[in-house]
């Protein structure tokens, strides 16, 4: 298994083992962007600097399975307007849900906000979903911005496990159940058939009477961007 490390100046630092980076939302805003924002000295420097827009997610340096952290400077997409540019080679990042308020604890001002993304192949509005999230941080209110007008963000990005599918073919009674009730009404004759017409209706009342459940999936993802 690859150790965990990050990438520094092109290279690949490796960390020491058992060593794993693991900051909650707080920390993130408070110990590394806000000090990046302000040109403090951050607490470790582990957290490099990098361009999305010119990397797909999966060329980000670093191992698939683990999360990445990054310092990005957001540009505006038009001139004049509000919106970021998250375009890549391949794709582009969007924006789903709502922004959630980051304080430093219970009752105090907030401090940040955090969008969640999702990554789309191919080009608006057609892109393909895909498996990869990012989490792009920022500082309340303008506090981002830089002299040259761009926000600094820090973002982490992960790619989402897929939740393990029940596979119905596993359970050979239940394929057998309707392969036998199948034989059995190609066996039953004409006549027999219409002397058991009573019966064939309550089966399909009762059949009428079965609950389907159906997983709930989240479809939010036409949020707008920020």
């Amino acid at each position: 298994m690859e150790k965990p490390g990050f990438f520094r100046n092109g290279v690949m630092v490796r960390l020491p083992p058992g060593f794993r980076f693991h900051p909650t939302d707080e920390e993130l805003v408070v110990q590394y962007l806000r000090r990046k924002v302000y040109s403090c000295p951050l607490p470790a420097s582990i957290i490099p600097e990098i361009d999305l827009g010119k990397h797909d997610p999966w060329e980000l340096p670093g191992a698939s399975e683990q999360e990445k952290y990054y310092f990005n400077l957001r540009e505006s997409k038009y001139p004049s307007g509000s919106r970021h540019n998250r375009a890549t080679s391949s794709g582009y990042w969007k924006a789903t849900g709502r922004d959630k308020q980051i304080a430093a604890a219970r009752g105090s001002p907030v401090v940040g906000m955090k969008k969640v993304l999702v990554f789309y192949k191919g080009k608006p509005p057609h892109g393909c979903r895909t498996d990869w999230i990012m989490h792009e941080y920022r500082l309340a209110g303008d506090k981002n911005s830089t002299s040259s007008g761009r926000d600094w963000v820090l973002c982490r990005i992960f790619l989402k496990k897929r939740a393990a599918k029940m596979d119905t073919e596993c359970s050979p009674g239940f394929i057998d159940f309707f392969r036998r009730r199948e034989g059995e009404q190609r066996a039953v004759s004409p006549a027999d058939s219409e002397s058991s017409c009573v019966t064939d209706v309550s089966d399909g009342s009762s059949a009428t009477g079965e609950e389907n459940s159906s997983n709930s999936i989240d479809s939010s993802s036409g949020g707008r961007e920020a």
